[in-house]
């Protein structure tokens, strides 16, 4: 695992795609910002071959004043298996951190979410929360979801959701009703699912060839 310093009061943001084997660990030092996105969606040059994919993130807010942001996305076909682990602890007081992570899963996919939240008893005025949304969309498809909070302060707020469903039919069939195709209006449900996890990358460029990655990635 490498370990990269987030020095104080410095900013941090990367976007790391279709990686494999990734094992991150992070340390805030005092008023830095974290702010990173794993995606693993296919865009028809860097798309992993890997069938099986684990990535974990560890970060660990050392310093007072912290922020972490962590996005995670995965749309998954076939017999695509990815894990993603995500450990964030809170050492010291007023710090805050927000996780959403969101997979797609098609095929006979298997996608797996463990997400670990700590709070140290002397962390108080901590602002945290942990959402994963998963988005199911064959009867084969298999997704786990593990969140994992160990809240030891009693000053702060700390929330956390989780969610597995398939396509709202109400929705389709609405956009069926106004001359969509049912597979145009799955593959618009579909997009629209994904694309707040992708609209959050800050870089303008960046940002939108990730969004133009995923127009017509349901065929």
């Amino acid at each position: 695992m490498s370990e990269m310093i987030i020095h104080k009061g410095e900013r941090f943001e990367r976007v790391y795609l279709n990686e494999p084997g990734l094992d991150l660990h992070f340390v805030q030092e005092a008023g830095s910002a974290l702010k990173i996105h794993v995606l693993n969606i296919p865009d028809g040059v860097s798309r992993c071959r890997d069938i099986e994919i684990s990535n974990n993130i560890v970060v660990e807010q050392t310093g007072e004043g912290c922020r972490t942001e962590i996005y995670g996305l995965a749309y998954l076909r076939g017999e695509e298996k990815v894990t993603m682990e995500t450990h964030v602890h809170h050492s010291v007081g007023g710090g805050t951190s927000d996780q959403l992570v969101k997979f797609v899963l098609d095929g006979r996919a298997c996608g797996h979410f463990i997400g670990d939240l700590k709070i140290a008893p002397n962390a108080q005025k901590t602002e945290a929360h942990q959402t994963n949304r998963n988005l199911v969309l064959s009867e084969e498809a298999e997704m786990r979801t593990q969140p994992q909070l160990e809240i030891y302060a009693d000053d702060v707020q700390a929330t956390h959701g989780a969610s597995t469903g398939q396509l709202d039919e109400s929705a389709l069939f609405y956009m069926q009703q106004r001359g969509i195709g049912k597979e145009k209006a799955r593959q618009l449900l579909v997009n629209a699912f994904m694309t707040d996890v992708l609209a959050s990358v800050s870089d303008e460029e960046t940002r939108a060839r990730l969004l133009d990655t995923i127009d017509g990635v349901i065929k």
